[in-house]
């Protein structure tokens, strides 16, 4: 078992500098539209993202112990200069936003530290010490942000921290606030969402090597920081490259009302799962009327489905969570921040955010349904649908990281699937057998060439992908086809809102031109979420690296024990399926393996490998040596680089 590479946003890089085109006549009308369609002079957002500025390191770089810069915010010092043509005015506006950074306080007994990663890090003052919130992805950026508070703020103890979800960036630091001893001890409790280290494992691992590819994508973590490459992801600058850690919880919360008092500070807790992460909460402090959002609620539309890749999310019951927080805290918070952008100050303007982002996935989920119950397919419906102007005038609900037009398929998703009943599509086509005959249809490829550049110089853009699409899966050596359809992804990118949609089309026109550039460091999986992920989990990926060929007349038996969890389990392989079955033991196994879990683990990261491992007897074999080979000689090693825009 080689390394496992982490999915979702956790995947970065060296970034190299490749020029951009300038944008076309029709992308600069484009940008133009946008200035007159959205009221670019409401400039309060900037007022309350600089509100409470306390310190603000300049520049902020921070590195790891071998001197690898991790988090450098100075790469984004363009956001300072006048706006490009070949930035979404839009989006702009929002890099701009996001590029505020520093230690902030909020309010009495309330700070928070942004822009040191993706995610802020809230800081409460208990009677005693600090109460952590969010402590970010990655151990390094937590120490930079943690040595500012104690220069401004003074040195206090770490009381208590919260995990207000499962996404890495809420967690990853722990680390460089606790550890084992400090949790056991009772010296610092460490509070989070019911299922939280569960969920915290399920999105990384059966599927992680294609999120993590399409992370790359969706993240710009392969373009360069300019004006025509990566400018922002919407919801923050980016993801740190650093050392991801995880506890286990003292304290879960699994029900709304439940209350904790931490140092002195009363929490009380509404649990909101299946929303924007499986595991998460929201909390009260009624001492200081101010209310914790989590990641419901942000200066952003979120992603019903995230262009990464994950399980869709329930717009119904993300509205519903919001609607019950209004009706629990509506009337007692004066203020609301969150664990992304900025605070909302004053009752009447937070209960507007809320009610207003809840409105936004209500409308989408609603008119969806009723699009779809009328027979519309999800294509013909993202076409359709737009926010109302009382929502989509609201910077909060633009397009910056999740989008009108892909939350909508993914409402038809969460009901119907992917199917949308045109008998036509029941059994389509592979690409590549497709793009010829549609190449042939076309006259050949100078016949889409032609048609293609006649589009390009119009701006019909989204035309000029669908067509060359088609001729580079046909044909991927053809370099003409594959520059005009790079060309047409840039200009796609420049218009873009989104900034996760941005970085796709750059990226794909990146690759197109230069080919996949391959990143000198790649985050792997930490131990500490190695770890964490059940042993049925990672036995079940072992199933999904499995490759069947030649492997249909194999039935081999093996068991596993492991001494340290005490855990038992078969692994059978037959109809080329490996099954795992727990808590059992076959006394006719072909092999049998005893060994540790932590062993295991050590496997999982690469530090060792099982061959190594029995010859130096630290796992114990018994049966028949070729029963090994025969199943983990078919284990695939997952190519974390794979091609996307070409076959």
């Amino acid at each position: 078992m080689k390394r496992l590479i982490i999915a979702a946003s956790l995947i970065l890089i060296t970034q190299p500098v490749i020029a951009g085109k300038p944008a076309t006549q029709a992308t600069k009308e484009a940008q133009a539209a946008v200035l007159t369609s959205l009221p670019f002079d409401d400039t309060e957002d900037f007022t309350r993202a600089k509100r409470g500025l306390i310190a603000r390191p300049d520049p902020l770089i921070v590195k790891d112990d071998d001197g690898n810069v991790i988090w450098d915010m100075s790469r984004y010092d363009y956001l300072n200069g006048p706006r490009p043509d070949t930035v979404n005015p839009s989006l702009w506006r929002q890099a701009q936003l996001n590029a505020i950074y520093g230690l902030f306080q909020v309010t009495d007994r309330i700070y928070q530290v942004r822009g040191f990663d993706l995610a802020n890090m809230t800081l409460i003052e208990g009677d005693t010490g600090w109460i952590i919130v969010d402590p970010l992805t990655a151990t390094e950026t937590v120490r930079a942000a943690m040595k500012v508070v104690d220069e401004h703020l003074g040195k206090r103890p770490v009381k208590a921290i919260l995990s207000t979800h499962s996404h890495a960036d809420h967690f990853g630091g722990i680390r460089a606030l606790a550890n084992e001893e400090d949790l056991a001890s009772g010296k610092i409790r460490f509070v989070a969402p019911e299922n939280f280290v569960q969920e915290t494992a399920s999105e990384n691992v059966i599927a992680g090597n294609a999120m993590g590819r399409r992370a790359s994508y969706m993240f710009g973590n392969l373009l360069p920081s300019t004006t025509k490459g990566n400018v922002d992801s919407g919801l923050g600058k980016g993801v740190a490259f650093g050392t991801i850690s995880l506890l286990t919880p003292t304290d879960t919360i699994s029900a709304t009302g439940q209350k904790l008092v931490l140092d002195g500070v009363t929490f009380e807790f509404q649990h909101t799962p299946g929303a924007e992460a499986p595991a998460e909460f929201i909390f009260y402090l009624p001492e200081l009327n101010a209310l914790c959002l989590a990641e419901e609620v942000n200066a952003v539309m979120h992603n019903l489905y995230t262009p990464r890749g994950a399980k869709t999310r329930d717009a119904l019951i993300w509205s519903r969570h919001l609607t019950d927080t209004l009706e629990l805290y509506g009337d007692r918070m004066d203020l609301a921040f969150g664990s992304h952008h900025w605070p909302r100050w004053g009752r009447e303007e937070a209960k507007e955010y809320i009610a207003k982002q809840r409105d936004m996935y209500r409308f989408m989920h609603d008119q969806t349904v009723r699009l779809m119950n009328g027979g519309h397919t999800p294509t013909e419906i993202s076409n359709m649908l737009d926010l109302p102007p009382s929502l989509r005038q609201e910077f909060y609900n633009r397009n910056y990281y999740g989008t009108v037009s892909h939350n909508v398929r993914a409402v038809y998703n969460f009901y119907l699937g992917y199917f949308d009943a045109i008998p036509a599509n029941l059994n389509p086509m592979a690409p590549v057998e497709r793009g010829k005959k549609y190449v042939a249809l076309a006259g050949g490829a100078d016949g889409v060439m032609e048609k293609a550049t006649v589009a390009f110089e119009t701006g019909e853009y989204r035309w000029v992908a669908e067509l060359l699409n088609h001729l580079v899966f046909a044909d991927p050596e053809n370099e003409a086809a594959k520059k005009l359809l790079a060309d047409a992804y840039e200009q796609m990118g420049y218009q873009a809102e989104s900034g996760p949609w941005r970085n796709f089309y750059l990226t794909g026109a990146q690759e197109l031109r230069k080919g996949i550039l391959k990143p000198e460091r790649v985050r792997t999986v930490s131990p500490d979420l190695i770890a964490s992920v059940p042993t049925s989990m990672f036995l079940d990926f072992m199933g999904v690296r499995f490759d069947p060929k030649d492997a249909d007349d194999l039935e081999i038996k093996i068991n596993l024990d492991f001494t340290d969890t005490d855990e038992q389990f078969v692994l059978a392989l037959d109809n080329s399926v490996l099954n795992n079955i727990p808590n059992k033991q076959d006394p006719e196994a072909n092999a049998s393996l005893r060994l540790t879990r932590a062993l295991f683990n050590r496997v999982a990261l690469g530090e060792t490998s099982f061959a190594k491992e029995i010859v130096m007897g630290n796992v114990k074999v018994s049966g028949n040596p070729l029963a090994l080979a025969r199943v983990f000689g078919r284990l695939e090693t997952f190519d974390p680089w794979f091609n996307i825009v070409t076959p």
